[in-house]
């Protein structure tokens, strides 16, 4: 595999209801509305990321998923789902909501894990050219393009989970994150000196409904690529979302979309020819197709949910082709002894 990387072209300074182990009130309860977040989320992402964040990559690349992790004060498993995408030199980390459990102790915990974590990804990656500012390593341009440490974007891009935005958790995830609902494109290039384009959408599903805002600015085409013909730009499309579309089992005790977002969302992914549609929320492995869309629904990466080591990871594998495929990625990671 080619080595993959990540160009920022402004500063985004990211960190972006199943849940046995949960009271049910604490699943539902959400202290800011999906039409806040999702037009807070809008703003910030208009104001300060749309047309200049980009990933780059050349020829094939893959990346890292996980999801409900609900740090709490062991945050065990999430480094070591980062330091392996970062050995993995994945192109980028997605995690699929419930990241922490709402208390700002826990968010203390993930902040200082994700500036470790960026800390050895920039180590790793660029090579510092004097005192402020750094050059991606394999840039090998006369004049290489140089970047501050908080212009290197660290590729961890969360979508919220119900448990992100209860009991005011919103305020100390938005403040990490900032957006939950956004879009990224992937420009790769082949080696005839072609580009090829994928396209990430990030979907804010955390109150277990998209809001009348959201799939507003959906059916107003702002996710949307396409040329002057009417074809789309994108090679690939990647959804990813908290709430689940498909029940594993039927007798999950797990909140979905109601049914005639599920309708709306089952035929926005046709019409965006979305190669796979990754979610969380339900803590059960699920895999299935419809109308042409891959759906992959993760278990939970939690320790305290999962305490032995298993397969709680997948990585996707995007070949210069634009063909795809996944394998499954072993966690070793047990609690700490109290």
């Amino acid at each position: 595999m080619k080595k993959s990387f990540c160009f920022l072209l402004t500063l985004i300074p990211l960190i972006v209801a199943s849940c046995e182990k949960v009271s049910p009130i604490e699943v539902f309860v959400a202290t800011v509305a999906v039409e806040d977040r999702v037009k807070m989320s809008n703003l910030y992402f208009k104001n300060h990321l749309d047309g200049k964040l980009w990933l780059l990559a050349e020829g094939d690349y893959s990346f890292i998923v996980g999801a409900d992790s609900h740090i709490t004060t062991d945050s065990g498993r999430m480094d070591e789902m980062l330091a392996n995408g970062l050995e993995h030199d994945d192109l980028f980390y997605a995690h699929l909501g419930d990241i922490a459990d709402t208390k700002a102790e826990y968010y203390i915990t993930l902040d200082s894990l994700l500036k470790e974590a960026k800390a050895r990804y920039v180590e790793k990656n660029f090579i510092k050219k004097d005192e402020f500012h750094y050059v991606y390593r394999e840039d090998t341009a006369e004049d290489p393009i140089t970047s501050t440490y908080d212009e290197i974007l660290y590729p961890f891009f969360p979508v919220v989970g119900n448990h992100d935005v209860t009991h005011n958790g919103w305020a100390l995830w938005s403040n990490i994150f900032h957006s939950s609902f956004y879009e990224i494109d992937v420009i790769v290039t082949l080696e005839n000196g072609d580009y090829a384009f994928d396209h990430l959408i990030f979907l804010d599903s955390a109150s277990a409904t998209l809001g009348a805002t959201q799939i507003d600015l959906i059916r107003q085409g702002i996710l949307d690529g396409a040329y002057d013909d009417g074809s789309s730009i994108y090679r690939n499309t990647f959804v990813f979302t908290h709430t689940n579309i498909f029940r594993p089992q039927f007798f999950e005790f797990a909140s979905t979309f109601p049914r005639e977002e599920t309708f709306f969302l089952l035929d926005q992914f046709e019409k965006w020819n979305v190669t796979c549609v990754f979610c969380g929320h339900v803590h059960t492995w699920d895999e299935r197709d419809y109308n042409g869309v891959h759906y992959l629904t993760l278990d939970a990466m939690s320790e305290r949910n999962n305490p032995e080591p298993g397969d709680y990871l997948i990585r996707l594998n995007v070949g210069a082709d634009g063909s795809v495929d996944w394998e499954p990625v072993h966690m070793n990671y047990t609690p700490k002894k109290k």
